[in-house]
C-alpha cells in the first residue's frame, strides 16, 4: 500500500537522533508519511502533550498513517514516540514536574490534587497555543481590528469571560469596542455600523445567541473575525479570519487558559498598532 514502507531498525534513543533518521528517511516516504513528518518538524514541542487523533487531524492525514509513520521510524507506535518526548521534556523542566508531583502528593484527591492537574492542563493549553498558532492569521487579525472604527466583542458562555477581559483591556486603551451579552434576546447588532469589526468568540457546541448575532452583523455586511476551538465551528464559512484554541481540560472542566492569553496578546499588539497610526 502507498503508506508502508519499511521501519527502521529500533527506535531512536532521543529527539536528536529521530530528526536525525528523519534527515535520511523523509524523501523516500510515501506522500502521507511525508505529511507527518513536514507537521512533527514544524511541532516538535506538541508532541509530549498531544493525541494521535489531534496530531494526525493537524497534519491531514488519518490516525492510521500516523501511527504507520511512528512504525517508520522505529517506534512501536505513537504511544512510544510521545514517551521519548516526554522524558526530553521532563528533564528539561525538572522543577515544574518535581513541584507538581509534591502538590498531588500532598492533595491526594482534594484541593491541591485538582490545582496540580489545572496547572498542568493550563501548561498544556500554552504549549499547544504556542506551537498551533498561525501567526501570519494573528497579524491579519490584529491588523484588521486595528482599522475598525468599533470592534464589537461577542462571546456566550464560557466564551463571555474571555470576551469582556478582552473589552477591559480595549477600554483601557481607550479603544472603541462593545461587549454584546445578549441579555434578553436582544442582540443590539443595530449599534454595528460601516467600518465596524465583530470579533467572536465560540467553543463547542458554539452559542446560538454568538451565530445569530455574528450572521446578522454579516448580513448587514459588518467583517467577522473568530475565535474557536474547532476547525468545524459553522461561523468559520462567513469569517474572514479563524484562530484556534484548545484547552486541556480536567474531567470535563476547562480553564480558558489559552483563550485569554490570546486575546491579550491582541489587545496588547492592537493597542500598539492603534498607537503607531496615531
Amino acid at each position: 500500500m502507498e503508506d508502508h514502507m519499511q521501519a527502521a531498525e529500533g527506535p531512536p534513543d532521543n529527539i536528536s537522533e529521530l530528526l536525525a533518521r528523519l534527515d535520511r528517511m523523509s524523501a523516500a516516504m510515501p506522500k502521507r508519511l511525508r505529511q507527518c513528518a513536514e507537521y512533527l518538524r514544524a511541532n516538535i514541542n506538541l508532541v509530549a502533550v498531544t493525541t494521535v487523533a489531534d496530531m494526525s487531524s493537524a497534519a491531514g492525514v488519518a490516525p492510521s498513517a500516523f501511527m504507520r509513520f511512528c512504525q517508520a521510524l522505529g517506534f512501536s507506535g505513537y504511544s512510544e514516540m510521545q514517551a521519548l518526548f516526554r522524558s526530553e521534556y521532563a528533564l528539561s523542566r525538572p522543577d515544574y514536574a518535581e513541584r507538581l508531583s509534591h502538590l498531588r502528593a500532598r492533595g491526594g484527591n482534594g484541593s491541591a490534587r485538582l490545582l496540580a492537574d489545572f496547572v498542568e492542563a493550563g501548561h498544556k493549553s500554552l504549549v499547544s497555543l504556542l506551537n498551533m498558532t498561525d501567526t501570519e492569521v494573528l497579524a491579519q487579525v490584529v491588523d484588521r481590528l486595528a482599522q475598525a472604527r468599533t470592534v464589537h466583542l461577542v462571546g456566550m458562555r464560557r466564551a463571555y469571560a474571555v470576551v469582556s477581559y478582552m473589552g477591559y483591556m480595549l477600554q483601557k486603551m481607550d479603544i472603541p469596542c462593545v461587549v454584546h451579552s445578549g441579555a434578553a434576546g436582544i442582540e443590539f447588532t443595530a449599534s454595528m455600523q460601516p467600518g465596524d469589526l465583530v470579533f467572536a468568540v465560540t467553543f463547542a457546541p458554539f452559542a446560538q445567541e454568538t451565530r445569530g448575532i455574528a450572521e446578522a452583523a454579516h448580513r448587514a455586511g459588518v467583517p467577522l473575525l473568530l475565535l474557536t476551538d474547532s476547525a468545524d465551528c459553522p461561523l468559520g464559512k462567513i469569517a474572514e479570519a479563524q484562530l484556534i484554541t484548545r484547552e486541556v481540560d480536567v474531567g470535563a472542566f476547562r480553564v480558558p487558559t489559552a483563550s485569554m492569553t490570546l486575546v491579550t496578546t491582541i489587545a496588547i499588539a492592537l493597542g500598539g498598532a492603534r498607537g503607531d497610526a496615531g
